[in-house]
């Protein structure tokens, strides 16, 4: 992950330091474990507890030499921690160490990511009750389509984001499992209590079977989610990003005093953080596909997933943290123009409300072929010659015969979305169990 999209609280969790802070934690936990069961004194165990310890620089000349990651750890801690070393790591391999360790982080993780999506999910709630009856034009396939209000889209995208609660809740369960069963899951030589133990320990489940490691559909599945919740702050900034263009001008991003949209052209006001948005999610995709190739690995375990994972793992829990921060961020400063979406949703002379006028022909005696054309032909001509929808009907003596003066009203948003109010009940509902933490 870089810099420039690095977050403190995130980025904490996944330095070197803090990785192999992880793996003691989970060889002290063993330790104490079978201390627990008889297996080794206690106090012995204390004493280990209080002098392991070790530095990054030793680790990395001891790695320099063996080529081993975990060997330099083990060794490193060990030469701290004198006599009772003879305990660390005992049993073990390389893998109940790594990945219970990156058990403990991937949690912590995905719960920083579930925090910061409940906290997008009643913001949209919230905004979509606020924008309730900011009335907008609806489009299909990119084309004026029939009214709709700004609430209403958000609360689509709100829904949308519990959606995403749950499959981080899932994700979350899925991460927080460990093992410490040996070289090739079998117990060979660590009692299958010490693994218990351990993980209840650690706030993880022990895996109900491994190999030499934690199987790699749980991460698959989790890179997923995170790809899935990168593709819904995808579709928010893809709204807002069409919006923002010069000839619709109905959505900004916020722009503060002093920023400057081109180097070359002073009038410019890019959507860059809607854009950066959809640039990452291409990025939580591509990782996402990593997890799938990382699951197929040659019998008990090969190490072809472990480089990969060192990068898509952090980084995807990176981008998917910063994604949720930066779409919040969009969002609290978001400029509305309702008055420009009004203008646009008039484009035309009210041609969005052609569904409306077919069926009041309909039902004032005219064929359903006969109204569709009248009206598509009236619609055509506003389209394509730049007049009024209305008073091309208005021209019309078979509309004028059967409509009257009753055309006007028909021209009305309050109708299309007379029924709408359903949908923000729903909204208020889901506030109240976000509010709740349900």
């Amino acid at each position: 992950m870089i810099e420039r999209y690095n977050l403190p609280e995130m980025a904490a969790l996944w330095t070197e330091e803090a990785r192999f802070r992880s793996m003691l934690d989970v060889e002290i936990a063993v330790c104490r474990a079978r201390a627990e069961l008889g297996e080794i004194p206690s106090e012995e165990v204390e004493e280990l507890a209080e002098k392991a310890d070790f530095s990054l620089e030793r680790i990395e000349e001891i790695e320099a030499e063996t080529h081993h990651d975990v060997i330099a750890f083990v060794s490193a801690v060990s030469e701290q921690a004198g006599d009772v070393a003879r305990h660390f790591h005992f049993g073990l391999t390389s893998s109940d160490v790594l990945d219970t360790a990156g058990a403990v982080q991937l949690k912590r993780a995905v719960e920083l990511i579930r925090e910061e999506a409940r906290e997008l999910a009643a913001l949209l709630a919230n905004m979509a009750l606020l924008h309730r009856e900011t009335v907008m034009v609806g489009r299909t396939h990119g084309v004026h389509a029939e009214p709709t209000t700004l609430g209403h889209k958000m609360a689509v995208w709100a829904f949308e984001m519990e959606r995403n609660l749950g499959r981080l809740d899932h994700a979350h369960e899925v991460a927080a499992v460990g093992k410490i069963s040996g070289a090739t899951g079998t117990y060979a030589n660590v009692d299958p209590r010490v693994e218990a133990i351990t993980c209840e320990g650690l706030g993880l489940s022990p895996a109900l079977a491994s190999t030499q490691i934690v199987q790699r559909d749980r991460h698959a599945e989790i890179l997923s989610t995170l790809a899935t919740l990168g593709s819904t702050m995808e579709k928010i900034a893809v709204e807002i990003r069409g919006a923002q263009r010069t000839e619709v001008r109905e959505l900004a991003e916020p722009f503060g005093k002093g920023q400057k949209g081109s180097s070359a052209m002073p009038h410019k006001r890019n959507p860059i953080l809607a854009e950066r948005l959809c640039g990452m999610a291409r990025v939580l995709r591509g990782n996402a596909t990593v997890g799938f190739e990382n699951n197929a690995l040659w019998q008990e375990r090969d190490i072809s997933h472990s480089s990969a994972e060192r990068m898509v793992l952090p980084d995807s829990t990176g981008v998917a943290f910063y994604m949720l921060r930066t779409t919040a961020r969009i969002l609290r400063g978001l400029e509305v123009d309702a008055e420009r979406m009004r203008e646009n949703l008039d484009t035309g002379g009210g041609i969005v409300f052609s569904g409306r006028v077919l069926l009041e022909l309909v039902e004032a005696g005219m064929t359903r072929d006969d109204a569709y054309g009248v009206v598509q032909s009236a619609a055509m001509r506003a389209w394509e010659g730049g007049e009024s929808f209305r008073e091309v009907l208005r021209e019309s003596e078979e509309v004028q015969s059967r409509l009257g003066d009753g055309l006007d009203s028909l021209f009305d948003p309050s109708y299309p979305l007379r029924n709408i109010g359903v949908v923000f009940d729903r909204v208020e509902e889901l506030r109240e169990r976000l509010d709740s933490g349900d």
